[in-house]
């Protein structure tokens, strides 16, 4: 580590639980985030600004006025700009010393599950199921751990599926692909700017601490937040020993990720669809 790098990260290093050590790990660490939008913003902003060595931005999308209210990447000046490429900008103002990869496509098939091995951990920044169940197959294939966050009108969730671990659940544990869920957009339902702050923000703190090898995860729990009344709720969950992706006889299995999965399904970007 450098001088430089010792009085920027120096917040950090005085963390006990932190320290040089861990934040080595931080600066080794490679993050996609897959959405730049309401919490890929936050959660990338916090990732660099703490240091994260390699930050692959993935969206297909443009800034739109619209998004200004909440996707703090992006700024008037560069509504048209794709978001990718605007999230990079930011975050080199932020931090130039790190390294952003800006990818302006739609991940599907062998490039998601070329780009989940390639890299350390995973945030799903996303908005719909199709996309979230491709992510979570390519992460329990490649054992990526995997920080998901949702947000919509007043209304959060997080959770973490550490999937380095035997016991941890997947996403298709908590939200099996095929169960009746209502999809709801925010250019229709709206959504309350602080609260994609709010939960991108508690991504980047996932990210940081399994990155760093330090504290408890939010695996086996989902944390759920009215932002109306400001309370939380957590929900605790097991890994379903029948899951038709994690369990023994599962999709996520090397050999049948490919072929069994969902991963061809087209994505969408953005952050504002609950789960």
């Amino acid at each position: 580590m450098t001088d430089e790098q010792l009085l920027r990260y120096s917040r950090h290093i005085l963390l006990d639980a932190l320290g040089i050590e861990g934040q080595e790990r931080i600066l080794a660490t490679h993050a996609l985030i897959i959405g730049a939008g309401g919490l890929g913003s936050p959660a990338a902003l916090y990732l660099a600004s703490a240091g994260v060595g390699k930050i692959t931005l993935v969206d297909d999308d443009t800034v739109d006025f619209t998004n200004l209210q909440r996707q703090i990447l992006h700024t008037e000046a560069r509504v048209g700009l794709a978001k990718a490429v605007s999230g990079k900008q930011a975050l080199a103002a932020i931090n130039p010393d790190i390294e952003v990869v800006p990818l302006q496509q739609r991940l599907s098939g062998e490039a998601l599950d070329t780009l989940v091995a390639s890299v350390d951990l995973v945030l799903d920044c996303t908005d719909n199921f199709a996309t979230r169940h491709a992510i979570n197959r390519a992460c329990v294939h490649h054992k990526k751990p995997l920080v998901s966050g949702a947000a919509i009108r007043f209304d959060g969730q997080i959770s973490v599926y550490d999937l380095r671990r035997d016991d941890s659940p997947c996403y298709h544990c908590l939200f099996p692909e095929g169960d009746e869920v209502e999809e709801v957009r925010c250019a229709v339902m709206g959504v309350f700017a602080p609260l994609t702050g709010i939960v991108g923000s508690m991504q980047a703190a996932e990210a940081l601490k399994l990155a760093a090898g330090i504290g408890e995860s939010l695996t086996g729990r989902l944390l759920l937040l009215d932002a109306l009344t400001m309370e939380w709720r957590t929900v605790r969950f097991k890994k379903d020993a029948g899951c038709a992706v994690c369990g023994p006889n599962g999709s996520g299995r090397a050999g049948e990720y490919l072929r069994q999965s969902g991963a061809d399904r087209e994505p969408a970007t953005g952050a504002c669809r609950l789960a």
